[in-house]
């Protein structure tokens, strides 16, 4: 049998089937993500055998594959965050992505020394893998439009687009300490280069960019009716000038392409209050070509293209790499110390990480709760794992930290799943019983 027809078949099925049972989903306690990971394992080596991957032989291009899912969805964030820069509302994801990640990997590193006699390097950079939620897998539990402003919403999108990028000092560090990277002497060259500069650097890159290129389309469209249409092409050309320009001076990409996506918000922002809900309005045909050369609507209109063409790009790289997830997930040889880890991970871990990330911070107890249960593992985490073994890891280590990492990222998308339809509702319902007093 032709073995590419067979994978045409495949991917229409999981695509058909998807866009008929899309609205039956909604009222379930489930996501599509767990039928895309049932499917990856009746495809893998457990089932049907006709997904087989090696996470070092393949780790190249399951690297770049992840890479461009978490930047995609990383842009994507970033245009759905329309709250001012200095409002304080940016404190609780900035504390969730900062104080909480460096208490994650730091525990994660703790049991994975003392409790799966991991070596030090290789404990921290677990914790480094696992530490960041996900900006690909969390849609149910992010902002759901621009004006959005709801903390827990709010205070979850932040956080999966800050610490996407903030995770990568702590992975450098792990491969530092496992003689892959260049410390430098007493850390000195991981703390001024990997710490500080990276960090800076992505979000001063991505802002810079997305700012400039973006007022520069405002205007040309504005002044010279230029430049309209194609948007698709306009997201797609500042992700990828955001990144590479980030690489080249050594920052982080996640970063930049995460501070792109607000800076583009923020000219819309700027640009009027009202501007984004008279854009929505239009209808399609010629009034969108007006919205898109008005002086006041441009930037709205161009946020809200710009933003529903990286959420469908989102999608299929979703349904693509959580299949991949199935298909990889260590079904023959579970590794057993994970019956353990996971609950450790969920109940122990995240909630003392949000509890201290959130102390003092304008949250309710319920948001917190929610927050500390809602910290989704999936394609970040898978990135970061190939990204390790691409830079010398040894193989048996590097196929160990995969087992462990794909059933955390398993785990995360059964339960949250399951649970996020039922606590979303409850917690919606007081939100709107507490405003109605």
């Amino acid at each position: 049998m032709d073995d590419g027809a067979v994978w045409y078949l495949v991917a229409g099925a999981i695509f058909f089937a998807m866009a008929l049972a899309g609205s039956a989903l909604r009222p379930l306690p489930l996501t599509a993500s767990i039928f895309y990971l049932a499917a990856g394992g009746a495809l893998g080596p457990a089932g049907a055998g006709l997904l087989v991957l090696d996470v070092v032989r393949h780790s190249a291009v399951l690297e770049r594959l992840t890479e461009a899912a978490v930047i995609v969805s990383l842009f994507t964030a970033g245009l759905k965050l329309r709250v001012p820069w200095r409002d304080p509302r940016w404190r609780l994801p900035v504390a969730l992505a900062s104080l909480s990640m460096a208490v994650t990997v730091g525990l994660v590193a703790l049991a994975g020394v003392t409790l799966l006699a991991l070596p030090l390097g290789a404990a921290v950079l677990l914790g480094a893998v696992l530490a960041p939620t996900d900006p690909v897998l969390a849609s149910d539990v992010q902002v759901e439009r621009p004006d959005d402003a709801d903390r827990l919403r709010f205070a979850l999108t932040g956080e999966a687009g800050f610490n996407d990028g903030s995770a990568f000092p702590f992975v450098m560090l792990g491969l530092g300490l496992l003689g892959l990277h260049e410390l430098g002497a007493d850390g000195l060259r991981w703390i001024g280069v990997d710490l500080v500069w990276a960090v800076a650097g992505g979000l001063g890159i991505g802002a810079l960019l997305g700012t400039a290129l973006g007022r520069l389309v405002v205007h040309l469209r504005a002044t010279h009716r230029q430049a309209v249409g194609l948007d698709d092409f306009l997201a797609l050309g500042l992700i990828a000038l955001s990144y590479g320009a980030a690489l080249l001076a050594s920052a982080y990409g996640f970063l930049a392409v995460f501070a792109a996506g607000l800076a583009l918000r923020r000219i819309e922002r700027l640009a009027g209050g009202d501007a984004e809900e008279a854009a929505e309005d239009l209808d399609v045909g010629d009034e969108e070509e007006e919205a898109a050369t008005h002086a006041r609507k441009a930037p709205a209109y161009m946020a809200k293209a710009l933003l529903g063409f990286n959420e469908r790009l989102e999608r299929i790289a979703e349904v693509a790499l959580v299949v991949v997830t199935g298909a990889l997930l260590p079904l023959r040889a579970f590794p057993v110390e994970m019956l353990w880890f996971v609950p450790l991970l969920f109940l122990v871990v995240r909630p003392f990480a949000v509890w201290l990330g959130t102390a003092g911070a304008r949250a309710s107890g319920l948001q917190r709760r929610l927050i500390a249960w809602f910290g989704i593992r999936g394609i970040g985490s898978f990135y970061y794992l190939m990204f390790a073994a691409q830079h010398g890891l040894e193989p048996g280590l590097a196929e160990r930290l995969a087992d462990y990492t794909l059933v955390v990222i398993a785990a995360s998308i059964l339960v949250h799943g399951i649970s996020v339809t039922p606590l979303m509702r409850v917690y919606e319902h007081r939100q709107r019983a507490r405003a109605a007093r």
